[in-house]
């Protein structure tokens, strides 16, 4: 295995995980890290997505308990049937739009141009949403019904374009809808398990003749890298969000993209869609 590519791998595992869960879009990360490495052809693309389920089993293994009660009380527990419908229904938009849509999105979006663009705007919006006037109806992941289970839902298919943030997506969107700060990002975590299980399987058997055995040392790396990044990053919001807003990630989303776009425009950086 080339130690150089391996190398990538980390590095991308540990963008990964640091972003998965941060209002700020992992794709969007990887698509330019992956840009500056080299390392974004249609091998690295799935790549990109697969690595995603390792930062997913950091959320996994934080919410362990509670995924154990669920999984043993789905057949009489009405609280853990409700929690499961709930991601059942917020899962379905996403996916339906992305089988449909996955080949134009990778083939036009997947650049960095996009990328920064979908940065500045979802960073307006999240400034916008902080500024608002709200009061949070539903304070707990288990208050939620399923119609706002499903209005998180659409919310997450606006996440298919790149540049978007799945968790800015569920959880600004959930917000929006009146859940708690801290009920949208717990129902954002739970979201990912599904989600990022269904994409990154239904993606690489997509493309698994890109592979072969030799590549697995990238997955494995990347995976892990992933994990571990996401597993602090997910203790460390959590902490966040008890007394903070979503404010400096709507910043720090603006001025990374503008910075991309004023490189691109300029020729400074050869960006894949520069």
């Amino acid at each position: 295995m080339d130690l150089a590519l391996l190398l990538k791998a980390l590095v991308l595992g540990v963008v990964e995980g640091l972003t998965e869960f941060l209002p700020i879009s992992s794709t969007g990360h990887l698509i330019l890290a992956g840009d500056l490495l080299g390392f974004n052809d249609e091998k690295a693309k799935v790549f990109e997505i697969v690595i995603q389920t390792g930062a997913m089993f950091a959320v996994v293994w934080e919410y362990r308990e509670r995924f154990g009660r669920v999984l043993v009380g789905l057949a009489r527990d009405r609280a853990a049937q409700r929690f499961a419908l709930n991601l059942v229904v917020a899962f379905i938009p996403a996916a339906a739009l992305g089988l449909a849509f996955s080949k134009p999105i990778k083939a036009y979006l997947f650049h960095a141009v996009p990328v920064a663009l979908a940065f500045v705007i979802g960073g307006l919006v999240i400034l916008w949403v902080e500024k608002r006037q709200r009061r949070a109806t539903v304070e707990n992941v288990d208050d939620m019904t399923w119609r706002d289970a499903l209005k998180v839902g659409i919310a997450q298919a606006f996440a298919l374009i790149p540049g978007t943030s799945r968790s800015g997506a569920t959880i600004i969107g959930g917000m929006l809808f009146g859940l708690s700060r801290r009920a949208a990002t717990e129902f954002s975590f739970f979201l990912a398990v599904p989600t990022l299980i269904a994409a990154g399987a239904y993606d690489f058997w997509k493309n698994r003749t890109l592979f072969n055995s030799g590549d697995l040392g990238i997955f494995v790396v990347g995976s892990v890298a992933a994990f571990v990044s996401a597993f602090l990053c997910v203790r460390w919001l959590l902490r966040y969000i008890a007394s903070h807003d979503f404010t400096p990630f709507a910043w720090y989303r603006i001025v990374f993209g503008t910075v991309v776009l004023a490189t691109a425009y300029a020729g400074l950086v050869n960006w894949s869609a520069g």
